[in-house]
């Protein structure tokens, strides 16, 4: 199978997929209005793109990232939206920097409505060659970094005795589990059974909380790591039930009723939005068919963008 070069995804997959999140929506335009609301993985991906829809909602953002160009550019956009950000260069598998991250809300802004776990990690490998660091390192940034984030935002919450929402982003193989994906697939598992465990014990707190399973949708990141060439990728949407891609504005659009006001009495759910991909089995199960040159290819990828 040809590699393919997803690094920058300049092309018409990516940029169909993002059509749609410089806007308001189905949304009212004043609907976060006065609201915080912070983001880890802010940067790019879907993380940037619901900071941009959330902007021209009304909210200000918080955004967390490990890359600080990305940062600065999509607070620019957000402030060309007509909205505020502010970001802080954050590595959530260090629980001093996501609370720091936290507290920057309190800092720049004096309050915080929302949190949305965006930040993770992932890589495609067969199990018995995943590494203790390349296991230590998606499990830690997906789970170790969700907590840390949601229990920061949790105890002010608490102190200041204010409600607040928080989304995860997790996945259908949380419950499924998935072949090549182990370390995500645990993480995930993890974020899903918090997100329902902190829904009952901080719900009289005024604090919600819920998760998102996306589907394939688009990404740099995701792509690069996930859909390595031409092939895989057409097989993937032909896979899918609704016959496409997911694009940003689905997530984007999800995301938005989750976290407002609106949803108030939704909280412990996890809603998937794939296509109905899972109903038909994970589509990364199709690379059991793969033959040992594929697997040496991805291993090969790995360590050259290590």
């Amino acid at each position: 199978m040809p590699e393919r070069d997803f690094s920058s995804l300049g092309g018409t997959t990516l940029a169909r997929a993002e059509e749609g999140v410089q806007g308001t929506g189905p949304f009212r335009k004043d609907l976060f209005a006065g609201k915080v609301v912070l983001i880890t993985g802010g940067g790019s991906g879907l993380g940037r793109s619901l900071s941009l829809r959330l902007a021209h909602l009304g909210a200000k953002l918080v955004l967390g990232s490990r890359n600080e160009g990305n940062l600065q550019r999509v607070c620019e956009e957000v402030r060309k939206a007509g909205s505020e950000a502010t970001y802080r260069v954050t590595n959530v598998r260090d629980a001093a920097q996501a609370s720091a991250l936290v507290e920057e809300a309190w800092k720049k802004f004096g309050r915080l409505d929302g949190v949305v776990n965006d930040a993770a990690g992932n890589f495609l490998a067969r199990s018995e060659e995943v590494s203790p660091k390349g296991f230590q390192a998606v499990v830690e940034t997906v789970l170790h970094g969700t907590f840390y984030v949601t229990q920061a935002a949790g105890q002010r919450w608490i102190r200041e005795k204010q409600g607040g929402s928080v989304l995860n982003v997790v996945t259908t193989y949380a419950w499924t589990g998935s072949a090549f994906l182990v370390p995500s697939a645990a993480g995930k598992a993890g974020v899903l059974a918090m997100t329902r465990s902190l829904a009952v014990e901080w719900a009289r707190k005024g604090i919600r909380l819920n998760a998102i399973a996306p589907g394939p949708i688009p990404t740099a990141g995701a792509w690069g790591h996930l859909v390595p060439g031409s092939g895989v990728e057409d097989a993937v949407q032909e896979h899918l039930p609704v016959g496409r891609f997911g694009k940003h504005s689905d997530f984007c659009d999800l995301a938005t009723f989750l976290l407002s006001d609106a949803a108030s009495f939704i909280t412990g759910e996890c809603v998937v939005a794939d296509g109905g991909e899972w109903l038909v089995g994970n589509s990364f199960q199709m690379l059991r068919q793969m033959p040992p040159e594929f697997w040496e290819q991805m291993s090969a990828a790995r360590k050259r963008s290590a």
